[in-house]
């Protein structure tokens, strides 16, 4: 797997405001975790963003700090409303010797013949599950394999995925995460009949009914 390191410096909370930090090229950052005293950080917005790209936020990273090196995930990060750059990140320090639980991204790979061949529609209903493990073995990703869909009645559930056995899955295993949903056959919608309509469900043509032609007006009206 692939190492992923970041370097931070100490951060005076009261002079080194975002503006300055952002001129610098420089990103705010928080690192807490449990029984951790927090740090004040900034780092390098193009390193880290290059981190995030690889890594996301499932993926353990080693953040240098002036107190040492710190194991930890990427948990939270705060973007520009406008830019979308990142402007502030929470690190989290993991011990590597407790199980977490995260959230990893599912990625789908390979072809469905009910998509090639059928013509069918992919339809994505998970993009993410649960997992549990040591930091160590937590998975950047987890793959779907959609060529097992071969027919519109083949899905893939949570408890189909397949992962480390050092890793337990925490989403409910009977949750759909993707299937292939059936052309629409257009021609054959348009030629169903619409059937009979009774008009006089429809509002206002039953509000009131005409009057027989040989009927008397009432009192006070002129007949035509």
């Amino acid at each position: 797997m692939e190492k992923f390191q970041i370097e931070a410096v100490a951060r005076d909370v009261t002079a080194d405001t975002g503006k300055k930090l952002e001129e610098k090229g420089l990103i705010a950052a928080e690192l807490y975790g449990h029984g951790v005293a927090n740090l004040h950080l900034s780092i390098n917005r193009g390193e880290f963003e290059k981190v995030l790209r690889k890594a996301g936020e499932s993926t353990l990273v080693e953040l240098k700090t002036p107190e040492g090196v710190r194991n930890v995930l990427i948990h939270d990060v705060q973007k520009h409303y406008l830019t979308s750059q990142p402007i502030h990140v929470d690190f989290y320090e993991v011990k590597m010797t407790e199980r977490l639980t995260a959230t990893v991204a599912l990625e789908f790979t390979g072809e469905a013949d009910a998509v090639k061949v059928l013509g069918g529609t992919l339809v994505k209903v998970l993009s993410e599950v649960e997992v549990e493990s040591l930091p160590a073995d937590l998975p950047h990703n987890i793959e779907v394999d959609i060529s097992s869909l071969k027919t519109f009645d083949d899905t893939i559930a949570v408890k189909d995925l397949k992962v480390s056995d050092k890793v337990t899955v925490k989403t409910d295993g009977d949750e759909l995460v993707v299937k292939v949903q059936p052309p629409r056959d257009v021609e054959a919608e348009l030629a169903e009949p619409v059937g009979d309509v009774d008009v006089s469900q429809v509002e206002g043509v039953a509000d009131k009914e005409p009057a027989a032609e040989d009927e008397a007006p009432a009192e006070g009206e002129e007949k035509q």
